[in-house]
This record gives C-alpha cells, sequence and structure tokens, in this order.
C-alpha cells in the first residue's frame, strides 16, 4: 500500500520543479504558459527555490535552468521498484517535499500505534538530526532522507546491534550499484573512500523491556550542492560524485529490499547474522583508535565487534567492550 505525495509548503512549486527537473533552460513565457500563471508569478515562485538549497541560472533572453537538473522522487516509482518480499511487507510508503523530521514524524505515527511497517522519505528536512544531536544537512532533492517504523517484541535487548546491521543492508544496497571503496564506521556511519557517506539514527518507543517500536533513520549524502554542502562540518563523501547517475527512486527502492527482510528477520537472527559481514567492511579494524565520551577518553587498537555489536578495544593487552550511545570514534592522528 502506498500514499501520495503529502501536501506541504513545497506544494505550491512541486510543479514549477517538476518543470525544471530535466536541468534545461526554460522562458518564463514557456513556464507560465504550462503552469497557466503570470510570468509575474512564475518570477515569485522561482525566488523561493534559493531557500531550499536550490540554485537557479538565468540568463537574459533565454530564461531559467538548474543546471544539472533534479532527479526527484516518485512513490509509484519506488512501489514499482520494489522486490516482492519488500512489498509484502510494507504497509504504507509515504513521501513528503519538505518535514520537520522523517524520524520524528514516524515517531508521532510509533506513539499512536500506527507506525508499523511504514516508510517516509522526504526532499527536505528542515530539523533533521544525525548522531550526539548534530544537525544533517538536507538541501532539496538531494540525497535520501528516510525513516522506517517497526515494532518488535522482546524488548531491547533483542535489538542489540540494529543499528550495525543496518549499516550492513545500506552496504549491501550500494553494492548492487558497485559503489566503490563502501566501507563501515562503528556504530552507526557509512563511509565511502575514507569519508562519511551516510548515517543511521535509532529512536526507540514503547515499553523497553516488552514490545517496544523502532524507528530507523537513515540519510544519505548524494548531489549535495553549494552553499548546503559548505555546511557540512565534517569530512563527507557524495554518492553522485563518487558513482554518478544511479537513479534515487531505485536507490531508494534497493534499501528497502535490504532493510525491510532484516527488519522482519531480526528477532530470529540478531546481530549475529550480520556480524561477519560488519567486520568484512570495518573502517578501522586493527588500527589503533580514540574513543570519546564526555570527558573520558580511551585509546587502544580497534579489534572488531562482538555478537551484541559492541565495539572491542584492545588496551595493554586487555579487551575493553563498549557500547554505542554518545561514545564517539575517530583514528589517532
Amino acid at each position: 500500500m502506498q500514499d501520495s505525495t503529502v501536501k506541504s509548503p513545497l506544494a505550491q512549486l512541486r510543479p514549477v520543479l517538476s518543470l525544471l527537473a530535466d536541468g534545461r533552460m526554460h522562458s518564463g513565457e514557456s513556464l507560465g504558459a504550462a503552469l497557466g500563471i503570470s510570468r509575474a508569478a512564475v518570477w515569485k515562485q522561482l525566488q523561493k527555490l534559493g531557500q531550499y538549497g536550490l540554485v537557479l541560472e538565468s540568463v537574459k533572453g533565454r530564461g531559467y535552468c538548474l543546471r544539472g537538473g533534479l532527479d526527484l522522487l516518485a512513490a509509484e516509482k519506488i512501489h514499482a521498484a520494489l522486490g516482492d518480499r519488500s512489498r509484502s511487507l510494507l504497509r504504507s510508503l509515504i513521501l513528503r517535499d519538505e518535514v520537520d523530521s522523517t524520524n520524528a514524524q514516524l515517531l508521532a505515527l510509533m506513539e499512536a500505534g500506527t507506525g508499523h511497517a511504514v516508510v517516509m522519505f522526504a526532499e527536505h528536512q528542515s530539523t533533521g538530526r544525525g548522531r550526539r544531536g548534530r544537525h544533517w544537512v538536507s538541501p532539496f532533492g538531494a540525497g535520501i532522507l528516510l525513516s522506517v517504523g517497526w515494532e518488535f517484541s522482546g524488548g531491547v535487548q533483542s535489538l542489540e546491534g540494529l543499528s550495525l546491521s543496518v549499516g550492513v543492508a545500506l552496504a549491501r544496497a550500494l553494492g548492487r550499484f558497485e559503489v566503490p571503496g563502501v566501507r563501515l564506521k562503528w556504530p552507526n556511519d557509512i563511509w565511502c573512500r575514507g569519508r562519511k557517506l551516510a548515517g543511521v539514527l535509532l529512536e526507540l518507543k514503547g515499553d523497553l523491556t516488552d514490545r517496544c517500536g523502532v524507528v530507523i533513520g537513515i540519510g544519505l549524502n548524494s548531489g549535495l550542492r553549494g552553499q548546503a554542502a559548505c555546511a557540512i562540518d565534517q569530512p563527507w563523501a557524495d554518492l553522485q560524485q563518487v558513482c554518478p547517475g544511479i537513479p534515487r527512486n531505485l536507490l531508494a527502492a534497493t534499501i528497502l529490499d535490504e532493510l525491510l527482510p532484516l527488519l522482519k528477520d531480526y528477532p530470529e537472527q540478531g546481530f549475529r547474522a550480520y556480524r561477519d559481514a560488519w567486520a568484512a567492511l570495518d573502517q578501522f579494524a586493527g588500527q589503533p583508535v580514540v574513543l570519546q565520551s564526555g570527558t573520558e577518553t580511551w585509546r587502544g587498537t580497534a579489534a572488531g565487534v562482538s555478537d551484541k555489536g559492541a565495539l572491542i578495544l584492545e588496551m595493554a593487552g586487555e579487551l575493553k567492550y563498549f557500547h554505542g550511545g554518545e561514545i564517539s570514534l575517530r583514528g589517532q592522528v
């Protein structure tokens, strides 16, 4: 089952964006004729695009274009590209032009008891978050922003290692497109050629000792532009720069094809089914690293992860185990 695009403040701009998405030059007159509005009204709409990170180019006497175009998401295209099992597991597919945070929206649905097996994509988030409260930069029509709601029995213990397993699912999805240099960084990041390409954020609702709801948020960089790219405060990778030409709708469907079956089977399989795959992609395996949590710092050698997804750090000949939360990991300089 799928839902059509939900109305938003960006809804009035969708028609003109659809026309400009081809990246070609369009005159104000032709845009007005296609939209059934005046050239002055077209101009007013075009002036609003900058606030969404869209760079409009204008050439006197010729018109306007979005250089490079836009590959807009379409719920029906994503749904049609899904495999049979993923389609059977999906209860609702929602696409929004603009939202505060897809995770926040899915958490509200989980609270209302209507969020299980629901997927939400957004073209833009105004307050999207990464791990440790960081803002996730998301200019309109760039990258993949999605959240999935899923209910589990068995409490939070049954979810140990889930964020790492989701990382494996993302790596496998990217592998279908032969994206080079994909690695995983404990506990929530997908790297590409030594830089962050995507992040995972898990949030919980309900009874943490029995039946609980989980919202899995994913943000993946692709087609970042101009000032939005400059706002990112850490080394980052962009899928379109590394492996250009991957259709966004097909990428979105491929991610779901890896993720939805994982969520369905996770209570029986757990992280043990993904540990070896994660270890094979470990960005820092065998390297000296630094862990930090608040004012505490640990230094040692990354020695893989446990069956429960804990990072194993070798320190002075002893193995120490660290679970997620507010711990950050980086390589020693």
